[in-house]
């Protein structure tokens, strides 16, 4: 089987049977740090319950698992989506650490947003520069509507600027921490027969780099994966979109971590459906000296700016892969 192979059975229209594990399967095609798939899912007749995988989490760049309960979040809304096609009305509830998913039967309802889950990407790649309606903005800020979430939208070159100038400083200490540089290195995948063989991380072509067997990539990542190197291609992507948006919480608790995470999620699949790109860039969020000043620059407050997004129009990359339902799924009572 090739890559492209793998990612069309990863990524193949939404089926009415099974459907817990096809709930499931839309569900982990959402957004997640690393592409770890952070999450385990327990399943019974009408309900479905999204729970931590604290096996996967990133300790350097996620220390207090943020990223991971935001991640959680993304995988509800697909969800809520997906069930919606099958006729079923998904009521997800944070509790704890875990979210809650009753299932109710209704009227199958079928939507832009819930088309896109088998496309969407976080295409790490220059876009072309060109500005967006109003309109789009309008319907881009309104995905991101979620209680206790504000969204902040940048479509000021100067403040894209500013922004583009607070992910470079963040860059430079992240690849300065060698904690951080060791975790990343474990989840990158060179190759397609590495990224084949687990199923998750961050595989190279996703990010617009060529394809290596790994022996040969990884003792040459330090003469191609340089601080210099990487600050400027991530000005070039930044100063090269339409946008930027951040999502900030009322409150830094796993519920409004969660929260974030669905309005996260309906911003890509929304972008996705008018036919634009997004692309995460959260170093400002990862390193704590970095946020606090990020958090003056929006005037937050004390609220901590929780995920970060560029979005323009431009190329499609691979789409990353998933690791199949049964792997992530356990019996429910």
């Amino acid at each position: 089987m090739t890559y492209e192979e793998a990612a069309g059975i990863v990524r193949a229209p939404l089926q009415p049977t099974p459907r817990s594990r096809e709930l499931v399967r839309f569900a982990t095609l959402a957004a997640n740090s690393h592409n770890t798939q952070p999450w385990i899912f327990t399943a019974s007749a009408d309900r479905i319950v999204i729970a931590p995988d604290l096996a996967r989490r990133c300790p350097a760049v996620d220390p207090d698992d943020h990223h991971l309960f935001v991640s959680l979040g993304c995988a509800a809304e697909n969800l809520v989506l997906a069930a919606s096609m099958l006729g079923l009305k998904a009521n997800p509830v944070a509790t704890g650490e875990e979210i809650v998913i009753d299932l109710e039967t209704t009227s199958p309802v079928k939507s832009p947003l819930a088309d896109a889950i088998t496309v969407r990407q976080s295409t790490r790649t220059t876009y072309d520069g060109r500005p967006v309606s109003g309109e789009t903005l309008r319907l881009l800020e309104s995905a991101c509507r979620e209680p206790g979430v504000s969204a902040i939208m940048l479509t000021d070159r100067a403040r894209i600027s500013n922004v583009a100038d607070y992910v470079v400083q963040g860059n430079s200490a992240q690849m300065r921490d060698k904690a951080f540089m060791d975790e990343l290195q474990r989840w990158l995948r060179f190759s397609e027969a590495d990224a084949m063989a687990t199923m998750d991380g961050l595989f190279s072509r996703c990010s617009g780099n060529p394809a290596l067997p790994a022996w040969i990539a990884r003792p040459l990542l330090g003469l191609f994966f340089t601080e210099n190197g990487e600050n400027r291609k991530y000005r070039e992507q930044i100063e090269s979109s339409a946008g930027i948006v951040v999502l900030a919480a009322d409150a830094g608790d796993k519920a409004h971590w969660i929260a974030v995470g669905r309005a996260c999620q309906r911003f890509g699949l929304q972008a996705t459906a008018l036919g634009l790109k997004y692309a995460f860039i959260n170093q400002p969020v990862e390193v704590a000296a970095v946020r606090s000043q990020f958090a003056s620059f929006l005037n937050l407050g004390e609220r901590r700016p929780d995920i970060i997004m560029r979005f323009g129009a431009g190329p499609a990359l691979p789409n990353s892969l998933r690791r199949a339902p049964e792997q992530v799924m356990r019996e429910g009572s």
